[in-house]
């Protein structure tokens, strides 16, 4: 017996946009449906007959097959490509002995790839945290608004006193089969949204979702090391999925504030402090502010210079998960006194008289390179 042309099936014309054939076949899947229509033999076939029309013009690569090929490029394993020898069937939930074999070869893979389908959405937040943070490790409190399983029918979606009842398009599956050309692709279906069973009665406060919208005030430990960008997975704090779904994740992405004089390079720190002039020229000490609130003292030799960099070991950021810091390099940027009083100005120029060319080797390297070039 010779099939009902897909467009006729669904009853509109072969012009039709994808909204057109989705209302056209909501209507007739309505209609036809096996729980509206309970023991009806013929009502049941013609459900699997608008479901597999809807299934076939709905994707746009197998809509070009039949538009070009008719039913045969389903039947003989034509599709676009042509030739080949296919696997027969066709779309919905009746697979007949094929899906039985799969059922019985995959069936955990299958169930497995059902309970993802049906797993609630990951959700993602940022939080702000300052260098100390995340020197120190932290604890921040937030809040976030996401679906949760309905109080009232405990995430069933079905209205007091009633159950879901399995999918007819699906059998319970979760996900139909259709063949494209040489291939069997499987996606979820479009009747249960992967989930294989139908609410015929809705709870009134979740509308058959099995979700509402909810406040949620969790506690996010930030630890020692984290850098910016850093991501931290809250296993099961997404978002609830539909009835009997595993509910998503909550990835928390860690945005670390500029500090006012610390760059970070990985788990070493670079710091840039000036020092007066004398210090350079004495040498002396330097104490160096650390991240968790104490100094650590800096040996600064006689005659440093403006640039040079220290390293202090050790003295850096925690690495994450380990006990190990990475680096402290300072480096001392001479200031040069400004301002200076009539007095002060006498006072240096006869130090600057006390001096002599030993006391600036860069100077006068410089000069005797430069003179030579010169001559």
């Amino acid at each position: 017996m010779a099939k009902t042309d897909f467009y006729e099936q669904l009853g509109v014309d072969r012009s039709a946009n994808a909204a057109e054939l989705k209302s056209a076949y909501r209507k007739l899947a309505k209609k036809y449906h096996p729980d509206v229509n309970p023991g009806d033999a013929a009502a049941e076939q013609k459900f699997k007959e608008v479901s597999e029309a809807y299934e076939v013009l709905k994707d746009d690569q197998s809509r070009a097959a039949y538009d070009q090929y008719g039913h045969a490029a389903f039947e003989n394993g034509r599709g676009g490509n042509g030739g080949g020898g296919g696997f027969g069937g066709g779309f919905g939930g009746d697979f007949g002995g094929m899906g039985d074999i799969f059922e019985e070869f995959f069936g955990g893979q299958r169930r497995q790839q059902r309970q993802q389908a049906r797993r609630g959405g990951d959700l993602r937040i940022e939080i702000e945290i300052t260098l100390e943070d995340a020197f120190n490790a932290t604890e921040k409190q937030i809040n976030l608004t996401r679906a949760g399983s309905c109080g009232t029918c405990k995430g069933s979606g079905a209205r007091d006193g009633s159950a879901p009842t399995t999918c007819g398009v699906c059998n319970g599956h979760g996900k139909v089969r259709a063949q494209q050309g040489f291939f069997m692709v499987e996606r979820a279906c479009h009747n249960c949204q992967g989930r294989g069973q139908v609410v015929q009665n809705p709870c009134g406060d979740c509308n058959g979702r099995g979700t509402t919208q909810q406040q949620r005030n969790l506690t996010v430990s930030v630890p020692a090391g984290v850098e910016d960008g850093t991501r931290i997975r809250l296993s099961g704090e997404g978002n609830a999925g539909g009835p009997g779904a595993t509910p998503g994740d909550l990835y928390v992405f860690v945005s670390v504030r500029p500090h006012a004089y610390l760059q970070r390079d990985g788990a070493d720190l670079m710091c840039a402090i000036p020092i007066a002039f004398d210090l350079a020229a004495r040498g002396g000490t330097l104490n160096v502010p650390l991240l968790n609130g104490k100094r650590v003292k800096l040996n600064i030799p006689s005659g440093a210079q403006s640039g040079q960099q220290f390293r202090l070991r050790g003295k850096g950021m925690p690495v994450l998960r380990s006990r190990s810091h990475g680096d402290l390099y300072v480096q001392i940027d001479v200031e040069v006194p400004s301002g200076l009083s009539k007095k002060q100005q006498a006072l240096l120029d006869a130090f600057t008289d006390s001096l002599d060319d030993n006391n600036y080797p860069d100077v006068k390297d410089f000069d005797t390179r430069s003179n030579k070039a010169n001559s």
